[in-house]
């Protein structure tokens, strides 16, 4: 057959087809993996001594694509190919799997053998795991509460009687079971793509985040270097308080060095979705200083700019280059936020779910309610919460809007008249003393300029109260618009074609 049918012939990388599965346990594409490893000093890929580990092992592409790189650097320094690759699979390369099949998985991709220690195994090892751990006997969740103390995992979805013959997903790196032979190995690289999270018991399948567990611990560890992709959320949201003590720690250490942004996730993951986006960054220990900010869309990079994390004023981190010089002039006036006359979505005591309207038709006595796809109406005196706000003018918005992503999910404020209420589907503004005074905030939501500001906050589909913390008050007894608030702010022709492109129209 002529060489030329083998070079057309279609032959995909089997870990790519594996990485287009969609799983909370997201595999990594090679493409992924390697310009995770170029953020590397390649350098580092000549050194004998240097030891790398990924801790949360699925495909074992990370071990598999150093091993490529090491077979390169360190030709001249062992020439043998067979003394090389002992040496790279059995001194070098570390791996701690997340399941019994991931294990089996990544150690046929890096040893092309599930067990090192048969012939087919290109190094022979003495035992079937090799350099590639994984142990469901030792690790365990520790139960308090009904919740696991270690990862936040539900006792009743995880414990024993109901994983009976199933993984406990009681992932080894951050349950305290390192194994003993890397306890005490100092690691010149932990690289990987760990878990993103665990169901928790909650209502509504819901989870709680494992990523930035894997994150610390890997810190805990001190290597020189750090390489990690994790959801993109914890830059202005995330779950619990857990992860806003991460963020503070993450946009104040300024030994994060590059961080690669992706709005979309499937530019990373194809067909994989993950609310609010995915990022990786390279973390370096002895070496600190500004980070350099990578935005990607569409495959491309958009823009880069090398900034402190952490935004003077803000608790969070801006994901895009472009929004910074925006944001610093209109912080410059110094103007109350928006969120200072936003309500929390329990604000009338309602939860979203609420369908026992006591009639569809207005009465004597009775207060409308905007709850989730429906109107109806109940008795005043049910009412427990918010009463102050019943009788007044105010602005209703959705508490969950679209995909997370701000150039697409668009606000559409409801007027909230005297003797109405909402359920927790909508967040309620104000209050406010006039129609025309409500009306006008209403305008207010509908500007590309409001949707541009919360975007810098919302990469979730929850708008909480947060994400208004950088829009700013207006004069709200007249009517604002696009143009008028870019000529407030002094804004650049080139900020301004920013906003326009970042924001679909109202429609």
């Amino acid at each position: 057959m002529p060489d030329t049918l083998y070079e057309k012939a279609y032959n995909p990388d089997v870990l790519t087809c594996i990485a287009n599965l969609s799983n909370d346990e997201v595999f990594t594409p090679p493409s992924v993996a390697n310009a995770m490893l170029d953020l590397l000093p390649q350098e580092i890929f000549s050194n004998p001594d240097a030891k790398f580990l990924d801790p949360a092992c699925k495909s074992g592409v990370f071990l598999r694509e150093i091993a490529k790189r090491l077979l390169e650097g360190l030709k001249d320094k062992i020439p043998d190919l067979q003394e090389r690759i002992d040496h790279i699979f059995k001194t070098q390369l570390y791996g701690i799997a997340i399941t019994e099949l991931t294990s089996l998985l990544s150690r046929r991709s890096v040893y092309c053998s599930k067990y090192p220690n048969c012939k087919y195994s290109v190094t022979q090892f003495d035992n079937p795991q090799g350099n590639i751990f994984f142990n469901n006997t030792k690790t365990k969740h520790l139960w308090i509460g009904g919740k696991c103390l270690h990862c936040g995992a539900s006792e009743k979805e995880y414990g024993d009687e109901a994983r009976q013959g199933l993984e406990r997903h009681a992932y080894q790196f951050i349950h305290n079971a390192i194994p003993g032979e890397l306890e005490n190995m100092k690691f010149d690289v932990i690289i990987g793509n760990p878990p993103y999270q665990l169901s928790d018991g909650g209502a509504q399948a819901s989870a709680s985040p494992l990523y930035h567990f894997f994150v610390q611990q890997a810190q805990k560890l001190k290597p020189r270097y750090l390489v990690m992709i994790i959801p993109a959320r914890w830059y202005s949201g995330g779950k619990g308080t857990d992860i806003k003590k991460f963020r503070e720690k993450m946009i104040n250490d300024t030994s994060i060095r590059e961080l690669h942004d992706f709005v979309d996730a499937t530019d990373c993951f194809s067909g994989v979705d993950i609310k609010g986006g995915i990022c990786y960054f390279l973390w370096d220990r002895d070496n600190k200083g500004l980070c350099k900010v990578f935005n990607h869309e569409k495959g491309d990079v958009v823009s880069t700019q090398e900034r402190l994390l952490k935004e003077p004023g803000s608790d969070f981190l801006i994901r895009s280059n472009e929004s910074i010089s925006i944001l610093h002039k209109i912080q410059a006036r110094k103007e109350k936020p928006f969120s200072s006359i936003v309500h929390s979505a329990m604000t009338f005591g309602f939860r979203t779910f609420f369908k026992e309207f006591d009639s569809e038709t207005e009465k004597k006595g009775m207060t409308k309610v905007y709850a989730n796809h429906s109107v109806g109406y109940i008795e005043t005196k049910k009412i427990k919460h918010g009463i102050e706000y019943i009788n007044s003018w105010k602005v209703y918005l959705p508490e969950a809007i679209g995909s997370g992503d701000s150039r697409t999910d668009i606000f559409k404020p409801i007027l909230g008249e005297p003797n109405t209420i909402s359920t927790e589907t909508y967040i309620m503004n104000g209050p406010y003393k006039t129609k025309n005074e409500a009306e006008n905030v209403c305008e207010y939501i509908k500007t590309k300029f409001f949707h541009f500001l919360v975007g810098l906050l919302k990469n979730t589909q929850h708008t909480t109260q947060t994400v208004y913390q950088f829009v700013p008050l207006q004069d709200f007894s007249k009517s604002w618009t696009d143009e008028e608030l870019y000529a407030k702010y002094k804004l650049s022709p080139e900020e301004i074609n920013f906003i326009e492109s970042m924001i679909r129209p109202m429609e």
